[in-house]
Order: C-alpha cells, then sequence, then structure tokens
C-alpha cells in the first residue's frame, strides 16, 4: 500500500497519486520528487541536490532514482553532480549541516553553491 505523506509538505496532486489504487506502490509504481536543480545561468554550471532535514537520509527508491539521472547527465560538461545537503534540524540556522556525509559550515556551503571546489560525483559514491 502507498504509504501517505506524515507532513504537510505536498501539493494536491501529490495527496491524490497516494490514494489511488490502480498506481499503488504494490504494484510497482514510485514517485520521487528532486529538491533542487540548482544553475548558474550565466557559466552553465549545474547540479542536482537533494535536501534532507532532522537527519533524513535517502530512501531505496531515492538513490535508484537519482543514479539514473546522474549517470545520463555526466556525459555534459557543465554537471557538477548530485549532491545531498543534510540538515541536522531544517536549516543552516539551526543546527549542523552536512554535505555529502561531510559536516561542512555555512561559508563552506555557500562557496559549494557558487560552484567553487565541486566534483562531478554523487553522494552516494562514498557509502
Amino acid at each position: 500500500m502507498t504509504q501517505q505523506r506524515r507532513d504537510e509538505n505536498s501539493t494536491q496532486f501529490g495527496i491524490w497519486l497516494r490514494k489511488q489504487n490502480p498506481i499503488d506502490s504494490s504494484r510497482g509504481f514510485v514517485a520521487t520528487n528532486l529538491d533542487f536543480i540548482w544553475e548558474n545561468h550565466k557559466t552553465g554550471q549545474f547540479m542536482f541536490l537533494e535536501e534532507k532535514r532532522n537527519n533524513g537520509t535517502l530512501e531505496f527508491y531515492q538513490k535508484r532514482n537519482f543514479k539514473r539521472l546522474h549517470e545520463d547527465s555526466k556525459s555534459n560538461k557543465n554537471y557538477c553532480g548530485f549532491h545531498c545537503i543534510k540538515f541536522e534540524n531544517t536549516s543552516p540556522d539551526d543546527g549542523r549541516m552536512w554535505l555529502d556525509g561531510k559536516e561542512i559550515q555555512v561559508g563552506q556551503l555557500l562557496s559549494f553553491l557558487k560552484f567553487e571546489n565541486v566534483s562531478l560525483r554523487a553522494q552516494w559514491e562514498e557509502e
């Protein structure tokens, strides 16, 4: 049975999807959203970012789908990887944070978001 959301972070369409028996997860259907496609439109650089709050982790089905996107994007010279930003609570302002499993500070996050010291990698490649 498709798991219903335990929070208020969905759209009406998302709520509707989860209630449809013909496309229930028991039949193999899974939806995964991507939190951010981060881009510098002046340089063309872009990356995918998945945000996890409250020490959340990537689910197996997210990894599987995100790996597909990562592999398909590697050939683009402007692609800068698929990364996961995890917050102890909800943001850089209320606790610790980790980028691809390594604890970072706000300055490091800002540098990363400016595409400084970004490598073509994926969050799961070091797990």
